[in-house]
C-alpha cells in the first residue's frame, strides 16, 4: 500500500475527505471530456455524413419540386384536353343536327320536285310496247289516233274530239343494244280526255293491229318504281275482294270491314295485315316470291 504523505497525515479528517473527492473528480474529468484524436475523427465523420445527408435531402427536395411542377403541368394539360374533347363533342352534336336537318330538307325538296314534275306530266300518257318501225315513228300522232279508234271507238261515236298536243319517243336516241321498243309519250291538250283513255286502258288490254300494248301514267321514275312495288300486294288484295286502288302518287287504298284504309308505304300495310287474322300471312311478299321460284 502506498503511504500517505505527511500533508495528508496531518490533515483533519474532513479535509482529507475533500481532498480525496477532488482527486477522484480531477482524475475522471480528463478521461471523459478531454478531446483526443479519436474523438475528433469521429466527430468529423459524423459532420461529413450530416453534410452528405443534407445534400441528398436538398437533391430529393429539388426532384420532388420538379415532379410536382410536372404533375401540375400534366394536370393542366389533361384539363385542357378534356375541355377540348367536350367542345369537340358539342360541335359533333351540332354537326349531326345540321346534317339531319339538311337530310330532311333534301328529302322534302326531292319530294316537292318529284311532285311538281309529276303534276307537269298530268296530261301525259305513256305507251309501252308500240313496235319500233320507221313508218310508225314518222307519224306517231296518226298512230295514236288509230289506237284510240281501235280500242275506244265509242269516244268518236259520241262526237268527242281527242286533241293531242305532241307525241314522241323516249329516250330520243335509240340504243341498238336494247331489243325492246322505246316508250311513247303522248301529251293531250285536255286532262279529262287523257283520264278517259287511261280509265279504259285500266279496264282492258289495249292493242294496235292485234299486238298488245300498255297505256299507263307518265310519271317520274321514282314514282313508277314505288307504284311497281305495290303490284304483288295489289293483285292479292284484288283476289281477296278488298277493292284495291292506287292513288297518286303511290298510295294504296283498300276496303276492309266497312272502312277505307290508306297506306303510303308497303311496311305500313304489312304491319296492318299482321294484326288482322283474316289477312295475316296472305301478303308475305318474300314467301310468295320463294314459292314462285
Amino acid at each position: 500500500m502506498r503511504r500517505k504523505s505527511k500533508k495528508i497525515q496531518n490533515m483533519p479528517p474532513k479535509m482529507e475527505t475533500i481532498n480525496k473527492l477532488w482527486k477522484i473528480s480531477n482524475w475522471s474529468l480528463p478521461k471523459r471530456w478531454k478531446p483526443g484524436r479519436k474523438n475528433g475523427r469521429k466527430r468529423s465523420a459524423e459532420t461529413d455524413k450530416t453534410a452528405q445527408l443534407e445534400k441528398e435531402l436538398e437533391a430529393s427536395n429539388r426532384r420532388a419540386d420538379k415532379a410536382k411542377k410536372q404533375n401540375q403541368s400534366l394536370t393542366t394539360r389533361i384539363k385542357q384536353l378534356e375541355e377540348s374533347e367536350i367542345i369537340k363533342q358539342q360541335e359533333s352534336i351540332k354537326q349531326t343536327q345540321k346534317i339531319n336537318e339538311l337530310e330532311e330538307n333534301i328529302k322534302y325538296l326531292t319530294e316537292k320536285v318529284t311532285d311538281l314534275e309529276n303534276r307537269g306530266r298530268r296530261e301525259n300518257l305513256r305507251i309501252i310496247g308500240l313496235p319500233e318501225k320507221p313508218e310508225i315513228n314518222n307519224k306517231l300522232d296518226i298512230i295514236l289516233q288509230e289506237i284510240i279508234k281501235e280500242n275506244c271507238p265509242h269516244f268518236l261515236e259520241q262526237g268527242d274530239k281527242i286533241e293531242i298536243q305532241r307525241v314522241h319517243r323516249t329516250p330520243s336516241i335509240l340504243n341498238p343494244q336494247k331489243t325492246t321498243p322505246r316508250n311513247v309519250i303522248a301529251k293531250f291538250k285536255s286532262f279529262q280526255e287523257k283520264e278517259k283513255i287511261l280509265q279504259e286502258a285500266m279496264k282492258r288490254s289495249f292493242r294496235y293491229k292485234g299486238a298488245p300494248i300498255r297505256i299507263i301514267h307518265d310519271l317520274v321514275a321514282n314514282t313508277l318504281r314505288d307504284l311497281k312495288a305495290w303490284n304483288t300486294i295489289f293483285r292479292k288484295a284484288r283476289e281477296l275482294g278488298l277493292q284495291p286502288r292506287i292513288n297518286y302518287p303511290a298510295k294504296l287504298t283498300i276496303y276492309f270491314q266497312g272502312k277505307v284504309w290508306a297506306f303510303n308505304k308497303i311496311e305500313d300495310f304489312q304491319a296492318f295485315a299482321k294484326k288482322r287474322p283474316e289477312l295475316c300471312g296472305k301478303f308475305d311478299i318474300q314467301a310468295q316470291k320463294a314459292r314462285e321460284t
